[in-house]
């Protein structure tokens, strides 16, 4: 694998360490997400470094086995350019539902 697709899987991979801290000092509620406008944001940046990142491995290696690679593209061009109309229950369900496999493959990726 190519050094600088290994530095980005290490990019998620903080990020979403960091999605994890944020959630471990906190109640992990949907309540308290929508009402810790902190919270929403340190979120959203980082889901966005996700996006980012991944929108850069896909550009050397567009077959990387990472389930979903485009939606994440995706979901950082929506937060970056829809930014007005982010709905935080699809914020949250990325972190609930979609964090745990991305984290899965990423540690996966980077083992191998």
């Amino acid at each position: 694998m190519d050094d600088s697709i290994k530095k980005t899987l290490t990019d998620i991979r903080e990020a979403i360490s960091n999605i994890e801290l944020f959630c471990e000092s906190r109640e992990r509620e949907y309540k308290t997400f929508c009402e810790d406008k902190c919270f929403r944001s340190a979120v959203q940046w980082e889901i966005a470094i996700i996006g980012e990142a991944m929108n850069r491995i896909l550009k050397v290696e567009p077959s990387i086995p990472i389930t979903s690679a485009r939606r994440i593209v995706n979901t950082r061009n929506f937060l970056i350019h829809g930014y007005d109309s982010l709905r935080p229950d699809l914020i949250w369900a990325i972190v609930i539902n979609h964090l745990p496999l991305l984290k899965t493959e990423v540690d996966r990726l980077l083992e191998s």
